[in-house]
């Protein structure tokens, strides 16, 4: 994507309606898990963050929408998350099939949990 948006509503607002669907119940799945996540452009992609920090990216593609980073999951979230995986630390939300948003869910979830363990320090 080479043009410049001012806010993930001007993001969203470019995309065509199908794309533009993916992308908004991911932003729902995203404030559900994490109420108070804020929303701005980086590196020109929609990117939530926490406490001013970046939390996740995503960016829409010809043939998916990519979800960045991933975080160091356990095996049994790894193992689902695999067949949508696009790179090392990436998951790709294909559009010609259903999307996983539960599995986004958990994904966002335990980069939550990592964001606020970190937080804490060490040893807590």
């Amino acid at each position: 994507m080479t043009a410049r948006f001012a806010t993930v509503d001007d993001y969203a607002a470019s995309l065509p309606e199908d794309v533009r669907s993916v992308l908004e119940e991911v932003r729902r799945v995203v404030r559900r898990v994490v109420p108070d996540v804020g929303e701005t452009i980086s590196y020109r992609m929609p990117t939530f963050t926490l406490d001013g920090q970046p939390l996740v990216h995503v960016a829409a593609w010809k043939k998916h929408l990519g979800l960045y980073p991933l975080p160091p999951m356990d095996a049994e979230l790894a193992a689902q998350v695999e067949p949508y995986r696009g790179a090392k630390d990436a998951m790709q939300l294909r559009y010609d099939r259903p999307v996983p948003y539960d599995l986004v869910e958990r994904v966002v979830a335990v980069l939550l949990e990592q964001r606020r363990a970190a937080a804490a320090g060490p040893g807590v």
